[in-house]
């Protein structure tokens, strides 16, 4: 063990010199255009309007913040690294980890940014880059594609057109994989550009892991794009590859490597996305806002005549109004939440973990979780606020379980609870007792027959399997102020390995 200590504290310094020294290759790279045909940027006079960073028209470089909110991007690194379990003991994972939007993502809120917080050269001078190793803390103040800088190759130099600095990458990067993944966020119809740069596995030299972000479940039109490495591509250690997405449909989803997924999922690989349905920017008659939808092809849905009418009109015209938060385009204004809490559940199987580590054969046939989480996190860590700290082998503390799962309701509010289970072995239940659920959505459909009427179903429990989301709402209309929980009633899901406390279970404070 003494051996891969000091090897895994030599190697980052070793990959660190070898990155800098494929520069001028540009194995790394991010892609966040300020412009495209669909989300035009806002330019002077005189610009063209599809504006790429970089991109001149003879004249002077256009700055990030003529881009449109319509852009959202995210940077990711694919590596290896260690959480903490509720007791005590580190895991190590394979596992993503953030490469911008670190400020919101220290605060528990998705990094995705919009273009013109994306494409900022990332800090320089004041013991930068070497005050970026690990990811930072609460006085961290960018959110931006960590390494972006000026390009000296560009015409005219020193613009900014997705060159990086492979040093501040590798510090930030290696060592830092967190559980769950980064959040992910975008509004429909956004364009989302979201950058993989796989780093490497510090703790096995000896894999030359690829890896993908397959985003399960969702509408995505393009094969390329899927992740799926038999129809698109996988990313080598060294790369970049940027991947895009037209947000379509409103709702819940997850997104993990499709890497031999039995492996890398329960290895840690696994994180949660959701998307803001276009009922947010709607802010007269809500049934009206949903009909005028109908005019797009996209998002036509006919219930009459198409059997796979995803979100068909109300039955019903409430006469709802906008300007509030909805978790679908309902119409009816039946989904609309104050706060909203994302839920990953996930589990890991210690024996697999270890093996993974110390360059054992794993045992697929055998494998079992026996640690069990919410947001990466075993009671009662899930009520700890703020990133957990976990030293890893580089002897650096680092933040590597951001989210918290601890739910704070105002009085007489309500909360959207946006629960995916990506678990590999087992099935999980949580309850709810003193608030019921009302469950408004599964796997990023809204509950809704093809004639308009609400399926919306209340319960003090609901069950996922891996690879499926729900959404579930929390009144806390008419609910004396105290705390409650949401758990599982699965015993054995209540722990730690083999200690008896722990697992998934978290705090509801009604405020």
């Amino acid at each position: 063990m003494l051996i891969i200590y000091r090897l895994a504290r030599l190697l980052p310094t070793l990959a660190v010199l070898l990155f800098a020294w494929d520069a001028q290759a540009q194995s790394f790279r991010v892609q966040c255009p300020a412009g495209t045909d669909a989300h035009p940027a806002t330019v002077p006079q005189g610009y063209s309007t599809k504006t790429i960073l970089g991109r001149t028209d003879g004249l002077l470089n256009p700055t990030p913040a003529m881009a449109n909110p319509g852009i959202k991007c995210q940077q990711i690194s694919g590596g290896d690294g260690f959480v903490t379990m509720g007791d005590g003991t580190q895991t190590y994972l394979f596992g993503f980890g953030p490469l911008s939007g670190l400020r919101d993502i220290h605060e528990g809120l998705p990094g995705t940014q919009p273009a013109s917080v994306f494409d900022q050269e990332s800090p320089t001078g004041s013991g930068a880059p070497s005050d970026l190793v690990g990811m930072p803390d609460g006085s961290f103040m960018f959110n931006g594609a960590i390494g972006l800088t000026r390009d000296p190759e560009s015409t005219p130099p020193n613009l900014l057109t997705g060159h990086v600095d492979a040093r501040e990458i590798m510090d930030v990067g290696v060592m830092n994989a967190s559980q769950p993944a980064p959040l992910m966020a975008i509004d429909e119809d956004d364009e989302y550009f979201l950058t993989l740069t796989n780093v490497g596995q510090i703790m096995r030299p000896d894999l030359f892991e690829q890896h993908t972000v397959h985003f399960h479940g969702y509408p995505n039109a393009s094969a390329f794009y899927d992740g799926v490495p038999d129809a698109s591509v996988a990313i080598n250690i060294g790369g970049s590859f940027t991947y895009y997405y037209l947000a379509p449909d409103a709702g819940t989803y997850f997104w993990h490597c499709h890497i031999t997924p039995p492996e890398h999922l329960q290895m840690g690989m696994v994180g949660q996305l959701y998307v803001r349905p276009r009922q947010n920017r709607i802010t007269g008659n809500l049934y009206a806002g949903l009909l005028q939808q109908q005019n797009d092809l996209r998002t036509a849905c006919n219930s009459a005549t198409d059997i796979l009418c995803s979100n068909p009109l109300p039955a019903v015209n409430t006469g709802a109004t906008g300007g509030g938060k909805y978790a679908y385009n309902d119409g009816d204004g039946s989904t609309a939440y104050d706060v909203e809490y994302p839920i990953q559940i996930h589990g890991f199987d210690p024996s697999f973990h270890f093996v993974g580590m110390t360059f054992n054969p794993e045992g697929f046939a055998d494998m079992k979780d026996k640690y069990f989480l919410l947001n990466g996190r075993s009671y009662p860590d899930t009520v700890t606020p703020g990133p957990l700290h976990t030293q890893s082998a580089d002897g650096v503390n680092h933040f590597s379980q951001p989210l918290p799962s601890i739910i704070n309701i105002p009085a007489g509010k309500k909360a959207l609870l946006r629960i995916s289970d990506l678990d590999v072995t087992e099935y999980q239940t949580l309850a709810s007792l003193g608030i019921p659920m009302k469950v408004i959505g599964y796997n990023a459909k809204l509950l809704r027959d093809q004639a308009g009427n609400n399926l919306y179903y209340n319960t003090n429990s609901i069950t996922l399997a891996g690879g499926e989301s729900l959404d579930v709402i929390l009144d806390s209309t008419g609910i004396p102020p105290g705390t409650y929980y949401l758990y599982t009633p699965n015993l054995d899901h209540l722990s730690n390995d083999a200690e008896n406390f722990g697992g998934l279970m978290t705090e509801v404070h009604v405020n």
